[in-house]
């Protein structure tokens, strides 16, 4: 790969993810602060990411793959999004935000596959080279965090009492309209799907892949990555707006600390796939979700601070040692031939069905535990995914057998 193509992949990768960051850590906290929104609302605002991760497979299989250039499909994607997030920054009520929120849900998660698209396309050993691209990206989500809270300032209390905490969606829309623009100048990348093709709904969703779940180990895979994913979605959404109710200074800027975590984490799996195994591995990535939730749950603001910012640093370990080993282990498992169907099962079940349970769970879960003021209970909203969490830990260990991992003959 040249310099040239190198530098505009890694610019493709830090705004990519610099505009996810941007509004998506703050959103609880906005539904709150600015909209008023309850915890069922918030939870329906936040499935709108479910939703586009499985409407976005048909974008990227009808489309993407088969009628038109990547850069070019996800530069309109972007500019179509630098729209919608400028209605985003306008709305003043819940029913008028989900419409536009939804909108650009469906038209964001297809650019997830797409930048990895034309990095792929550049590459001749993307095993060794897409990482060194793929961490601008993490570069981005840190950068817009840092902004929010220590240069434009717009999480502290007295930002988010004047409503300041909108002009998180100017600046996301502004840098995706920058990110719409640049896209067309990215390498070509052609459609490699052919026009006369019969299009396979089984295919572009990836349930060819269902077959493996015949073997016992990844069916048991399977349903604890779904199961997982409730207490993941605790955290999306209730971790910004907690660490704001409790007075957290900075909470933003905090928050990015998991980003560097997972980062770090991430250099890590190789060597502990090699020494304890997947089994172990994936262990300590499910125990890390209990302990973080038991540290919110009795950490503070104050002399205890300590336990919040653990609880934020253990998000390398939570994501990275679940999620990148699961991809890992879906991918030796399924063979060359079921390979990309293996990874879109996994994804549509984990950020499509995972999430969207986990996010009307939390929403459930925020709603009920309310105080006669009004006030969030936080304690228990963490001590409930903590549970989930230990449940599923111990699913993975009675049932998951560890053994050398073997590709599943899926005839």
């Amino acid at each position: 790969m040249n310099i040239n193509n190198r530098i505009k992949l890694s610019v493709m990768m830090f705004l990519e993810f610099f505009i996810w960051g941007s509004w998506f850590v703050t959103l609880g906290t906005f539904l709150d602060k600015n909209l008023s929104a309850t915890g069922s609302q918030s939870a329906a605002v936040f499935s709108t990411q479910s939703w586009g991760a499985i409407i976005a497979p048909f974008i990227i299989g009808l489309i993407a793959d088969r009628f038109f250039n990547a850069e070019k499909i996800l530069g309109v994607l972007h500019l179509i999004g630098a729209l919608l997030m400028y209605q985003m920054y306008t709305a003043t009520d819940v029913s008028v935000f989900y419409p536009y929120v939804l909108g650009y849900m469906i038209v964001f998660m297809p650019t997830l596959a797409l930048v990895n698209s034309v990095s792929f396309n550049q590459m001749k050993d993307p095993e060794k080279e897409f990482a060194n691209i793929r961490i601008f990206g993490t570069i981005g989500w840190i950068a817009a965090g840092l902004l929010i809270s220590y240069v434009f300032i717009w999480d502290s209390p007295e930002a988010l009492s004047s409503g300041l905490l909108k002009n998180t969606f100017l600046m996301g829309g502004a840098v995706s309209l920058a990110l719409g623009l640049f896209s067309f100048t990215l390498p070509k990348t052609p459609p490699k799907g052919a026009t006369g093709e019969k299009v396979k709904i089984g295919e572009i969703l990836g349930l060819d892949a269902l077959k493996l779940l015949k073997d016992k180990n990844f069916a048991v895979f399977f349903v604890s990555a779904i199961l997982i994913c409730i207490p993941l979605a605790f955290y999306y959404q209730n971790a910004h707006p907690f660490l704001s109710s409790i007075g957290v200074e900075e909470p933003t800027g905090k928050m990015a600390i998991g980003q560097v975590s997972e980062a770090l984490f991430l250099l890590l799996i190789p060597f502990f796939f090699k020494k304890y195994g997947f089994k172990k591995t994936i262990l300590v990535g499910m125990l890390a979700w209990s302990v973080r939730y038991l540290l919110f749950a009795y950490g503070n603001a104050g002399e205890l601070s300590f336990m919040i910012i653990i609880g934020i640093a253990l998000h390398g370990i939570c994501y990275d040692f679940f999620f990148v080993s699961g991809q890992i282990y879906t991918n030796s498992k399924a063979g060359d031939k079921y390979k990309s169907a293996a990874q879109g099962l996994i994804t549509l079940a984990t950020y499509g069905v995972g999430m969207l349970i986990g996010f009307e769970v939390a929403g459930w879960i925020t709603d009920t535990y309310k105080t006669a003021d009004g006030a969030i209970d936080w304690k228990m909203t963490w001590i409930i995914p903590a549970c989930i969490a230990a449940v599923v830990f111990l699913i993975f260990t009675v049932f998951f057998t560890d053994k050398k991992t073997e590709q599943v003959d899926p005839a």
